[in-house]
């Protein structure tokens, strides 16, 4: 997973590190430590040329905080479709839903 990764995304994975969304900084807060059934998550971390919000490599498991209450853009679309292939499940919380589900605890 990590063979692929352009310089130019670990530059930015550490940029968006620093300055996180709130929704992106509620997520992690609630993954960091192992805290999701003992599992390590990393946050901003990039897949290929990619940026997943927070990773399980052990899982094969991106979990993204999506500000769109729209649906799936077509960023995403294209994402997916070189995500999926390597074996990766993603799954996509809307903002409001973190900050909702962070709350009253999480539901995964």
């Amino acid at each position: 997973m990590q063979d692929d990764r352009p310089e130019r995304a670990l530059a930015h994975a550490r940029i968006m590190r620093q300055e996180p969304v709130l929704a992106e900084k509620r997520l992690w807060h609630a993954l960091r430590d192992r805290r999701l059934q003992g599992v390590k998550f990393r946050r901003q971390h990039p897949v290929g040329r990619f940026i997943a919000d927070c990773v399980c490599i052990a899982k094969n498991l991106i979990i993204e905080a999506d500000g769109s209450q729209l649906g799936v853009s077509e960023y995403d679309m294209r994402r997916d479709a070189y995500l999926k292939p390597q074996g990766l499940q993603i799954l996509r919380f809307s903002n409001h839903d973190i900050f909702r589900q962070t709350d009253s605890g999480l539901p995964w």
